[in-house]
């Protein structure tokens, strides 16, 4: 048997487990199509770190499977757009689709962690992020990243891809750049540490017995 069929029957056997003792699957499919952009994403919150990414931004995708990975989530990206002229709106749009489906698989937020910070090096690179899934969307963003471009994707977008995610998933994310002189290490410094973040605070707690994490009683 090939390692992804292992894996698939594991996942199916999770998943009956998972339905047999009434727990709330954290899966979610959005779909967003606009004049300029046509997004698909499936995440998985309870995964084995699968990816497949397919946006047409190389090094977007790249990034997307580091998210995947370091966040054991499982996520299925596909996305077209107009990227003849740059690759901005697929960019951002890919992140409001990927911020409405954690929002979409997080439900009414019972019984998570909630919060999640994490410190990531990669090689001279070091960041900082914590994050809370606070339902109030806020950014917080300290990275300088030297060079205009890595390859051909251009490194603003970074900042708009985390504004994007921020607004749609109802977080608020502060990302702090602790050293680094290398444009393509900072970024997926960035982009490691915010799926550990995302995996510690996404956790089901059971000491919370499906509860709101919040003194108020509601996010």
């Amino acid at each position: 048997m090939q390692t992804s069929d292992v894996t698939e029957s594991r996942h199916e056997r999770l998943t009956t487990l998972a339905q047999n003792l009434n727990v709330p699957s954290r899966v979610a499919t959005v779909s967003r199509k606009t004049g300029e952009t046509d997004v698909q994403v499936t995440l998985n919150l309870d995964g084995t770190g699968r990816c497949t990414a397919q946006t047409g931004i190389p090094f977007l995708d790249h990034m997307l499977h580091q998210i995947a990975s370091h966040g054991l989530v499982d996520l299925d990206v596909h996305a077209t757009g107009d990227i003849e002229i740059d690759d901005h709106h697929t960019n951002e749009d890919v992140g409001i689709t990927l911020g409405m489906a954690l929002a979409k698989a997080l439900g009414d937020r019972k019984g998570i962690v909630r919060f999640g910070h994490f410190v990531s090096p990669l090689d001279e690179a070091l960041i900082q992020v914590a994050l809370d899934f606070s339902g109030r969307p806020h950014l917080s963003y300290g990275l300088t990243i030297p060079t205009q471009r890595v390859g051909t994707y251009d490194t603003q977008l970074v900042r708009e891809f985390f504004v994007a995610i921020v607004n749609h998933a109802q977080m608020t994310l502060h990302i702090r750049q602790l050293d680094g002189i290398n444009s393509h290490h900072i970024i997926e410094a960035t982009f490691k540490a915010f799926a550990r973040s995302l995996r510690m605070a996404t956790e089901t707690d059971p000491r919370r017995a499906q509860t709101i994490p919040s003194s108020k009683g509601v996010l």
